[in-house]
This record gives C-alpha cells, sequence and structure tokens, in this order.
C-alpha cells in the first residue's frame, strides 16, 4: 500500500526500509503521554508513524512540542520527513538520517520510543533494506552499517532523559529477560508492561514495555492486550486503544 491512512494523518508508505505495522502502531498508541512532555525522540523512526502518533496525542495537550525522529536509512528518513511535512504538526516534527551513535548526547528528553532491531541473523530476509531496518547489525559482517538494539536505545535513554522521562520499546515477548537485565543495568525499571496476544488461544508474542528511573513504590502494572478474535476482527481492548488512530473496520 503506497499510502496508508489514519483517522488524522496520512503515512506513504513506499520508500521506507520498515513498512506501517502492527508494532509501530501498538507503540504509538500504548506509551503513556503526560502534559509535562515536550521533547520526544523516535529512534529508527521508518515511515514516522509512531512520532506523528504521539504528535496527534501531545497536540491535544499543547501546541508546546518537539519530536526529533532518526533513522540510519535515507530512503526512510526522507520520507517521514515528507509524511511530517503533510500532516498537521509539521512545525513541531523533524525527520533526519543518522544512527543513534552520531546523534550526539546534547539534548534532553522526555520521553524516548524505539522499536528496535531484534531478528536473529539466521532469520534475515532478502531484501538488505529490509535487513537493516529490522535486525541487529554486526559491525564485522555488516561493514558501515551501525548496530543498534534495545542495549543500545536504554544506554543512550540513560545519558539523556531528564528525570522523570521514560523509555518505551515494543520487543518479541521472549527477549523479556534480556531486556530487563539490561534496563536493570542502566538503572531502569518497568512501570508499565503491555502483553500483546494475536489471538487469545495463543501466548503472548509482543511487549510494550515503558521504564523510568529507580524502582517505583507500587507495584508495576502488567496488563495483556489480545488483538484479533477468531474471525480476525480487532478486539474491543486493542479497538479502544487505537480508535483515535486507524480508521475503523468494516462489518
Amino acid at each position: 500500500m503506497a499510502v496508508f491512512h489514519f483517522k488524522h494523518f496520512d503515512v506513504s508508505n513506499e520508500r521506507s526500509a520498515m513498512k506501517v505495522n502492527t508494532d509501530g502502531v501498538l507503540l504509538g498508541a500504548a506509551a503513556d503521554v503526560l502534559p509535562t512532555d515536550r521533547n520526544v525522540l523516535d529512534i529508527g523512526t521508518g515511515t514516522g508513524t509512531v512520532a506523528l502518533m504521539i504528535a496527534q496525542r501531545l497536540s491535544i495537550l499543547g501546541e508546546d512540542f518537539l519530536i526529533d525522529a532518526i533513522d540510519i536509512d535515507l530512503p526512510s528518513a526522507e520520507e517521514a520527513s515528507a509524511n511530517f511535512a503533510g500532516s498537521p504538526w509539521k512545525d513541531h516534527m523533524t525527520a533526519c538520517r543518522i544512527g543513534l551513535a552520531s546523534f550526539g548526547t546534547d539534548r534532553r528528553y522526555d520521553l524516548i520510543l524505539s522499536n528496535p532491531p531484534y531478528f536473529d541473523s539466521s532469520l534475515k530476509a532478502p531484501e538488505a533494506r529490509r535487513n537493516n531496518a529490522r535486525h541487529v547489525a554486526d559491525p564485522l559482517t555488516d561493514p558501515g552499517i551501525e548496530p543498534l538494539s534495545f542495549r543500545e536505545v536504554l544506554e543512550y535513554s540513560e545519558m539523556t532523559l531528564r528525570p522523570g522521562g521514560r523509555v518505551c520499546l515494543v520487543l518479541p515477548s521472549d527477549l523479556e529477560k534480556q531486556l530487563l537485565r539490561h534496563a536493570a543495568m542502566c538503572g531502569f525499571f518497568p512501570w508499565k508492561t503491555l502483553r500483546v496476544k494475536t489471538v487469545a488461544r495463543k501466548e503472548p508474542s509482543r511487549l510494550v514495555v515503558q521504564f523510568q528511573r529507580g524502582r517505583s513504590l507500587s507495584a508495576p502494572l502488567d496488563e495483556t492486550l489480545t488483538l484479533c478474535d477468531e474471525k480476525g476482527k480487532r478486539t474491543p481492548g486493542y479497538a479502544s486503544l487505537v480508535s483515535d488512530f486507524l480508521l475503523d473496520q468494516p462489518d
């Protein structure tokens, strides 16, 4: 699909290495957005979908916000920039072609989001640019490609988040132990976890985890969301989560 139509913005979905996908929609809808959030970073923005969803939500809270979006893939960054320019929030968003390791740490953010690479190299698809968007690069076998994984995102967030800031990631469920272990090493602990099932009979396949610095005095929230019923229709829970973004499904 060349253009993906959301309720309040359109996303050109042609040039980016990673197309509009459920993981990104989940991240953009499930990440908490607070009235105090002013500066946001979307790492590995692709088409810019997550950044646009966050912009829509922030615009309801006020006009004083800025979103930086970065991607190492040039066509992706250019397409995200064009999608931002065509949105109602074009003055609040910028997209840049740069790797996280080169982005610098002088900025301070209230919220950092990422749908980072996660597939094992043995599962690489034939299309090289999509590989780079979805796989953790190996600097020995992928010269010129800067590695990116949830570890780099957490380490960058440790250096650049403001006090009270949060980092939110979507990842496969089987990476949970590794994710939590490295987050704790960086001083982050989960305060909200959303476990995502495709259908009720299956185990969760995705996690949307929101981290904050230090342990909370209250127990972290841990919820489960099922995306579809057995007929392939959105469940009431998923429909409610994305109701401000996705067009209604036909009956």
